[in-house]
C-alpha cells in the first residue's frame, strides 16, 4: 500500500516539476531578444548585445551552426561564416558585404578602446580559415589568406592577396592590384591578370559551395535517416536484378516490391556462395 502511495506521489511530483519547467523555458524564449530555430546541432546563435541583435541577408548563402554571430553584424547576400568561425560586433559594428565567405575559425572583431573603429568587409571577399579581422576595412574583390592577421585601422584595398600567415600592421594601407606576404607584411609582387580574375572566381566558388551545405545543415532528424536508409539501400542494391526506381508495383521472384531483403542467400539460393562471399 505505502509502495503504491509512494509511486502516486513521484508521479504527481514529476508531472508538477515537467509543468514548471516548461513554464520556466516559454518565459525565457519570450525574454530572448534575438530567436532562433534550434536543429540537430543547437550550437548555432545570434546573439544580441545591448538590445542588437545581427541582421542576416534572407539571401545569405549559409551561417554554419556551430558559427557565432554576435551584435551589431549585417551580412550581405550570398555571403556565408563557415565552421567555428566568430563575428562580433559588441562594441563597434560589423559590415559584411555580398558573396563574401569567412572561413573556419576565423575572427572577425572590431574596436572601442584604442580607437572607435568599426570593422567593414567589402563584396567578393574571402577570408580563409584561421584569418583574424580587428577593426579594419577590406575591400571588394580581396583574399585573406588562412591565419593571416589584418589588424586595426588597416585598409586593404580591391584586388590584393593577403599571404597566408601575414601580419597587416595597424593603420597600413595596401595598394590595388599586389600581393602582400611576410612579418609585418610588405609588398611582395604585382598580381596577374589570372590571380585578379581568381579573386572573384573564389568568391563565387565558395557560395556555391556554401549553399550545399546550407541545405545539408538544415536538414531535421528524420530527413538524415532517410538519407542514411537510402544510402545504404543503394550500396547493397543489385541493379542487374531490381531497381528501386522501379516503382511500388514492381514485383521481384513474386515476392513484392524490391526491397534489401532480396539481396540475401533467402531471396536467392542459387547465389549462396556468392552473397556469403560480400
Amino acid at each position: 500500500m505505502s509502495l503504491s502511495l509512494g509511486a502516486r506521489f513521484v508521479n504527481a511530483s514529476s508531472n508538477a516539476l515537467r509543468k514548471i519547467g516548461g513554464s520556466l523555458d516559454n518565459l525565457g524564449a519570450k525574454l530572448e531578444v534575438a530567436k532562433y530555430t534550434e536543429r540537430l546541432v543547437p550550437s548555432t546563435r545570434f546573439v544580441a548585445v545591448n538590445g542588437i541583435a545581427p541582421t542576416v541577408s534572407k539571401q545569405a548563402a549559409f551561417i554554419a551552426p556551430s558559427a557565432n554571430v554576435i551584435g551589431n553584424v549585417n551580412v550581405g547576400n550570398q555571403s556565408s561564416i563557415w565552421y567555428g568561425a566568430t563575428v562580433r560586433g559588441d562594441v563597434n559594428t560589423v559590415t559584411i558585404g555580398n558573396n563574401t565567405n569567412v572561413g573556419d575559425r576565423a575572427v572577425v572583431h572590431v574596436a572601442k578602446i584604442q580607437g572607435d573603429l568599426p570593422t567593414v568587409i567589402g563584396d567578393d571577399v574571402t577570408i580563409e580559415a584561421g584569418a583574424i579581422i580587428h577593426a579594419c576595412v577590406i575591400e571588394s574583390k580581396s583574399i585573406i589568406g588562412s591565419n593571416a592577421q589584418v589588424l586595426d585601422g588597416a585598409v586593404v584595398a580591391s584586388n590584393c592577396i593577403v599571404g597566408p600567415g601575414s601580419v597587416i600592421s595597424p593603420g597600413t594601407k595596401l595598394e590595388s592590384g599586389y600581393y602582400y606576404s611576410g612579418i609585418p607584411a610588405t609588398k611582395t609582387r604585382a598580381l596577374t591578370e589570372a590571380e585578379i580574375a581568381s579573386i572573384t572566381s573564389s568568391a563565387k566558388d565558395t557560395a556555391e559551395l556554401a549553399l550545399e551545405h546550407a541545405w545539408e545543415c538544415s536538414k531535421d532528424y528524420k530527413q538524415v535517416v532517410d538519407d542514411e536508409e537510402n544510402y545504404e539501400d543503394a550500396m547493397g542494391r543489385d541493379d542487374e536484378i531490381y531497381s528501386k526506381d522501379a516503382g511500388v508495383d514492381a514485383d521481384v521472384l513474386d515476392q513484392g516490391a524490391p526491397g534489401m531483403i532480396f539481396d540475401t542467400t533467402l531471396s536467392r539460393p542459387d547465389r549462396i556462395n556468392e552473397l556469403q562471399g560480400k
